[in-house]
């Protein structure tokens, strides 16, 4: 699958970035809130585990420990009572560790979750947080939440991650949860245009041609909405027709 390829190179351009870090750089505060950049890397490590569980659950809820010995499956592959961000603090927070043991954790848990997913049959339904995905789609996460926790680590360090044109799988899942969104938030699924500039130059669109609400601008920006990295206001996306507002309101690009 190519969005496999695609987060196979996003992990890679990770990797090297983390290689080079200091002590001192893994043990920054990172931009996600109350997680320094070795706790950023736990929870990229812990939730790729909770990959492996889940599709060795084979379609069915994973429960327990995972191979790499954290409850992450657990929690991850399921409803989490009191809210799975808590849930994945709580799990952090237990399982700190050494700069060094973290990245050897995720190094190993992203390569083994990769093989997994590559393993996976096609059409199977993996239990995933309050979804239930195919490969393909959970794969689409992995690259999308990689790339959100990218940006955590490298701009508070002041550190290169410019836009590639694998955001277009990150804008696919933003737009393909947008019921799922609009349903969070108590709202009925409306249909919506999103017309995109990537960082090639090239045009990404999803939606119906003819809807009448539309989002346009930067992808870069879109998919910095929906990671909750930017604010609407602030991304210079434009809205037209009467849902296209809500919809970049509630935008997210993962299901929690």
């Amino acid at each position: 699958m190519e969005v496999i390829e695609d987060l196979v190179a996003e992990q890679d351009r990770i990797e090297a970035m983390l290689a080079g870090l200091s002590e001192e750089q893994w043990l920054t505060e990172s931009a996600a809130a109350g997680w320094t950049v070795a706790d950023v890397v736990l929870h990229l490590a812990q939730s790729e585990e909770g990959v492996m569980a889940t599709v060795a659950a084979g379609g069915s809820a994973a429960s327990g420990a995972t191979a790499g010995g954290s409850a992450a499956g657990g929690a991850t592959a399921g409803l989490v009572a009191g809210g799975v961000d808590e849930a994945m603090d709580r799990l952090v927070q237990a399982e700190r560790a050494a700069p060094d043991v973290v990245f050897e954790r995720w190094r190993a848990a992203r390569r083994a979750a990769v093989e997994a997913l590559r393993a996976a049959p096609a059409d199977v339904q993996l239990t995933w947080v309050a979804m239930s995905l195919k490969p393909r789609t959970l794969a689409t996460t992995r690259l999308a939440e990689h790339w959100a926790h990218g940006l955590d680590v490298a701009t508070p360090l002041g550190l290169p991650f410019p836009d590639t044109d694998r955001l277009r799988h990150v804008a696919w899942l933003g737009h393909a949860t947008l019921p799922y969104a609009f349903a969070l938030a108590g709202e009925a699924p409306r249909p919506v245009l999103v017309e995109l500039t990537g960082p090639g130059g090239g045009t990404w669109r999803y939606g119906p041609p003819d809807a009448e609400s539309a989002i346009r601008g930067d992808a870069g920006a879109f998919c910095r909405v929906g990671a909750r990295r930017l604010a609407a206001a602030e991304s210079g996306l434009t809205t037209t027709g009467p849902h296209a507002a809500a919809a970049l309101r509630v935008l997210r690009n993962y299901a929690a």
